[in-house]
């Protein structure tokens, strides 16, 4: 066997890359999430438009950035980079890194929660506790998990691929055995459903347009792919975009497959009865989701179990990879970096950007000591989860000001184009942008008002230290801080 011949065989194939942007993309979360947020199998609907109008287009943007910048292995920052200025790709790198943040506050609970329903096998425990009690524990593993990556250690690292695998492998495994439930066991309880166009439509109220940003968060982040552009088989120019409409077609189908099975499982008027029905089935509709599953199978609560462990150690190793991942990502790159004060940039033996991490301990504790004041545990986990989707999709903007800039500028990359007319390119690159700002902003209107400005506060702290920050690292520099810079 020769050398090329050896290098041919580890690189990855369209069909690989498509699983791979799928399983990174799309989990079970995002069909619980939409079927609770959105008055159950009302959701089709949207889900439908957000495919159509968003999801679709942005995710050949992807491919046709991926495309033109195959051979650039920095993803989002070094399109941003190539089509602008180095100062637009390091506020691209801020911004991936600072919606981390919140992120971050949220793996310590949801860990909790997957505890609590592993040993327990109900909702009922982790919801009596206190918030500070749960907010406490968190804060307690904020920092144990601080410490390890501190160290440039990650214990649960062998443990991750497996735990993600086997998320991948149940969300699949939950819409077939979900959709033929009734097939097996046709006494079981199950919902009557109505998918006519009447019962599908939604209410376009306020409660409507302000929880968009959940199917913007689910739909979003197939870029994360794009480092693995310049390791496929063949010509990536071709095969890229091929599996990045294939990954689109495969997250629009177990969308609408999971919400029919859910649809059969859950009756929305249940969920939207109170406010604490709601916070407790967006706390718990998936481990629900799964115990029921079992029930239907006459296996208990096999299928429950088998989520809350690979959620647990789902959720850990996430936390553990997110405190550490994106600050090396905004750190690494000398290009970005000359814009982050000197302290930010010192590591300590172990490699590891220690006065970053504190920095994250600092911005993510304070969300999780605030969070001490919510009325009530599965209230902490609701609130979580729309303050990330209101914050995580303040990254994919870049995506669409690269596509933009990409598009007037002209560049040519000679082989795949979503949008062949540059004005037509330009207009999608708008859209997406302009869509997916107008959701994080709706997204922060919220009748609580304490969640209201967790949701407002967050984002502004976050942009507003990315902004300062150069100014910071111009000053001990001793250069002037100019916004646009000539590359």
């Amino acid at each position: 066997m020769n050398k090329n011949d050896s290098n041919e065989r580890v690189k990855i194939s369209v069909l690989s890359l498509t699983f791979m942007a799928f399983a990174t993309l799309w989990g079970f979360g995002n069909v619980a999430n939409g079927f609770m947020y959105f008055n159950g199998t009302q959701v089709i609907f949207s889900w439908i438009l957000m495919f159509a109008l968003y999801f679709i287009p942005y995710a050949l943007m992807v491919g046709e950035l991926g495309s033109t910048f195959k051979d650039l292995g920095g993803g989002v920052s070094s399109w941003v980079e190539r089509t602008s200025t180095t100062k637009l790709a390091y506020y691209a790198g801020w911004t991936y890194w600072a919606v981390h943040i919140p992120y971050i506050t949220g793996k310590g609970s949801g860990a909790l929660k997957a505890l609590s329903w592993l040993v327990f096998h109900n909702a009922e425990t982790y919801d009596a506790l206190k918030p500070v009690v749960v907010q406490s524990v968190t804060l307690v593993l904020l920092l144990v998990f601080a410490y390890i990556a501190s160290r440039g250690l990650n214990p649960l690292k062998t443990l991750t691929q497996i735990a993600g695998s086997s998320m991948f492998v149940l969300g699949i495994l939950y819409i077939i055995l979900g959709l033929f439930a009734p097939v097996v066991n046709p006494s079981a309880d199950y919902n009557n459903i109505d998918l006519s166009f009447k019962a599908i439509l939604p209410t376009f109220n306020i409660g409507y347009f302000t929880s968009l940003s959940i199917l913007v968060f689910a739909v979003g982040g197939v870029e994360k792919i794009s480092p693995y552009i310049n390791k496929m088989k063949g010509d990536p120019s071709k095969g890229f975009p091929k599996a990045m409409l294939a990954a689109a077609i495969m997250v629009v189908i177990s969308a609408l497959f999971g919400t029919i099975a859910m649809g059969r499982m859950f009756d929305p008027a249940v969920i939207n009865a109170s406010k604490e029905s709601f916070d407790s089935y967006v706390a718990n509709g998936a481990y629900w989701a799964f115990q029921k599953l079992g029930q239907y199978y006459g296996l208990g609560n096999f299928f429950l179990i088998i989520y809350a462990l690979a959620n647990l150690i789902g959720q850990l190793s996430i936390l553990v990879l997110s405190i550490d991942a994106p600050l090396r990502i905004l750190l690494d790159d000398p290009k970005t970096s000359v814009y982050v004060p000197h302290k930010l940039l010192k590591k300590n033996k172990y490699g590891a950007y220690i006065n970053g991490i504190k920095m994250v301990v600092i911005l993510s504790g304070s969300i999780i000591l605030f969070q001490m004041l919510s009325t009530g545990a599965a209230a902490v986990l609701q609130t979580l989860n729309k303050l990330n989707s209101v914050t995580m999709p303040l990254r994919y903007l870049w995506v669409f000001v690269a596509y933009f800039l990409l598009k007037k500028k002209s560049y040519d990359n000679g082989e795949y184009k979503f949008a062949k007319s540059r004005s037509f390119g330009m207009f999608w690159g708008a859209w997406c942008f302009t869509i997916t700002l107008l959701s994080c902003l709706l997204g922060m209107y919220s009748d609580n008002k304490l969640q209201m400005l967790l949701n407002i506060l967050t984002p502004v702290v976050l942009i507003g230290l990315g902004l300062i920050f150069p100014s910071i690292r111009a000053k001990e520099d001793g250069r002037e801080n100019t916004f646009i810079e000539e590359k």
